[in-house]
């Protein structure tokens, strides 16, 4: 990779910027005075729904166009917002809560400015995530944002089982008619560890379930599930945890070869743990388990 430096707002080139602009999770009141003031002033909007995205811009009087920019559009409208960025227009990318990239599209776009040579600029603001695990009540650091689980139930509980290990407190995101499920399926796998569910945040109905896996089962089952969910599972501090570690007086092919056996890692995944855990670079460990000079 070609090292590249390019300045946000230093007028470098003659193309246009690529502005990521954060949208309020719920409460209008979120919306930042810099993200009215981008929005206002870009040529164009790219919107996730922009059906959603003109509520938003009629409450704060802004006019600016938008085309749509969703996860079954993105290849073919790609191209044509590098296009108009490289003539110089600039454009702003939200998606329809929070901020784009995290769960929503926008990553695609920016691998393709940033291969243009076109700034890409991101505000701060909104962020469901971070916002549940600072109120949650545990761990808030180390983290690890993980997002949607997979919707089809073998392919959940293997990512389960691949997190299993993990001693950081995990956030995940889930939608209503898929909680109970995935909450049985983290109950079976991970065990009774504590959690919490953080619904409707910023909103009128913002709610925070704290308990144990099995609690919280228990209060799906019996009540109402309404909104989004963002869910906060504590990590693993008990000996499951130390059993997870590498084995370091292992060799480095076999410490590989037993978190693919005992963990069900995949083996890239197993690769880059081997790596971290012996402070060698990822590279070097996919040689040797591979056999290759």
């Amino acid at each position: 990779m070609v090292l590249q430096v390019i300045s946000s707002f230093k007028g470098q080139t003659s193309n246009g910027t690529l502005y990521l602009v954060p949208t309020p999770i719920g409460n209008l009141g979120d919306m930042t005075s810099r993200a009215i003031e981008v929005l206002g002033e870009v040529d164009l909007i790219a919107a996730e729904d922009t059906r959603n995205t003109q509520k938003l811009l009629n409450h704060f009087n802004i006019s600016t166009k938008q085309i749509s920019f969703h996860e079954h559009n993105t290849q073919e409208r790609i191209p044509k917002l590098v296009e108009k960025l490289k003539t110089g227009i600039n454009i702003a990318q939200v998606s329809d809560a929070g901020m784009p990239s995290i769960s929503d599209p926008g990553h695609e776009l920016v691998e393709a400015c940033i291969k243009e040579d076109i700034p890409v600029v991101p505000l701060p603001g909104a962020n469901a995530g971070i916002t549940a695990l600072i109120a949650s009540g545990l761990i808030p650091q180390p983290f690890y944002f993980y997002g949607f689980l997979p919707r089809k139930n073998s392919e959940q509980k293997q990512e389960l089982t691949n997190l299993k290990g993990h001693t950081s407190t995990i956030i995940f995101y889930e939608a209503p008619h898929r909680l109970k499920k995935t909450l049985k399926n983290m109950s079976e796998v991970l065990g009774n560890r504590k959690v919490v569910l953080c619904r409707e945040l910023t909103k009128k109905f913002e709610e925070f379930i704290r308990g144990n896996l099995k609690e919280v089962m228990e209060w799906a089952i019996t009540s109402e599930i309404r909104g989004e969910f963002v869910i906060i599972l504590d990590g693993n501090h008990d000996e499951q945890a130390e059993e997870s570690k590498v084995t370091m007086d292992l060799s480095i092919e076999d410490q590989v070869r037993e978190l693919i056996e005992n963990r069900n890692l995949k083996p890239n995944q197993a690769i880059k743990e081997v790596a971290k855990e012996n402070g060698l670079k990822k590279q070097e460990v996919y040689n040797l388990y591979h056999h290759l000079d």
